[in-house]
């Protein structure tokens, strides 16, 4: 799955990537919530990125 952010808003971008994510199964474990918050976090653009960067979120809402 590759999804860039681009003119979406945060808010689209999660939506279309959680709509993705359906048919991506590795990301729907629990195991692979780090791995889906890191593909997610690598999708937004950078000066997003960077500001939520060093967080390190590691928990996906649904």
């Amino acid at each position: 799955m590759e999804l860039k952010q681009g003119g979406m808003t945060v808010s689209e971008y999660a939506a279309k990537f959680e709509d993705l994510c359906r048919f991506a199964p590795h990301y729907n474990t629990l195991e692979a919530e780090e791995d889906k918050c890191v593909k997610f976090e690598n999708g937004l653009r950078p000066d997003i990125k960077q500001l939520i960067g060093f967080s390190e979120i590691r928990n996906f809402p649904t």
